[in-house]
């Protein structure tokens, strides 16, 4: 994101509570930087859709900075769920409710499920994933699930230091290691694991720099 498009993207915000993340916001952010309204629709062409995946971009890459600022530590399925939790801390629930709004939107409904791919991408990315094959799409997909049920549970959540969606969270982790757990003793299965591998062997994460914008690989303010 430039710094152009960074500084529009604060200004509109300011805007989305009283007129939520839509044209206007845009326009009203805009007006307060003395930017061109044309030269803000031509930074966000989307409108709300694009302001609300630059806004949830952003809590992407805050949370990949402090992830790989700090020293992994304790089990696995904590790191995931401490992950979610730090992903939460970065974002505001009226800001996050009025983007999901948008989305919500059946033109927008491609963008939403990609933005939470891109949640579920940063946070293995950063934890050390280094799965090459089909098990790249599977963590990703289980873990794109798992944040968009948080995000929900997140934005109702009226409990103490939103205490119950730390709980929800743990809970969904722990669902997701047991699956895992399954995975792993049915490939120790006589034929299982050699069955799966002759299906799934061909299939490989995208190229960093793919021809085609790939899951977990797209460069774009929305």
């Amino acid at each position: 994101m430039t710094d152009q498009t960074d500084r529009l993207l604060d200004a509109a915000l300011a805007h989305v509570p009283f007129d939520g993340m839509n044209d206007r916001a845009l326009l009203a952010g805009a007006r307060d930087i003395g930017m061109n309204p044309q030269v803000a629709r031509a930074l966000f062409p989307r409108g709300g859709a694009g302001m609300a995946a630059a806004y949830h971009r952003r809590g992407d890459a805050r949370l990949r900075d402090r992830l790989a600022s700090s020293a992994a530590a304790g089990r696995f399925r904590d790191r995931v769920a401490d992950a979610i939790w730090q992903r939460l801390q970065l974002s505001d629930p009226e800001l996050v409710r009025a983007g999901a709004a948008v989305m919500a939107l059946p033109q927008n409904g491609a963008l939403g499920a990609r933005l939470m791919w891109e949640t579920a991408d940063t946070i293995w990315s950063a934890l050390g994933d280094t799965s090459a094959d089909v098990n790249w799409y599977t963590k990703r997909a289980t873990l794109a699930s798992v944040w968009g049920a948080v995000v929900l549970y997140w934005l109702g959540d009226q409990s103490a230091g939103h205490a119950d969606t730390r709980a929800f969270i743990d809970r969904r982790i722990d669902d997701v290691m047991q699956v895992e757990r399954i995975k792993s003793a049915a490939r120790k299965v006589p034929g299982v694991g050699l069955a799966t591998r002759l299906a799934t062997g061909w299939i490989r994460k995208p190229a960093e720099t793919p021809p085609f914008p790939a899951p977990g690989r797209m460069k774009e303010n929305g």
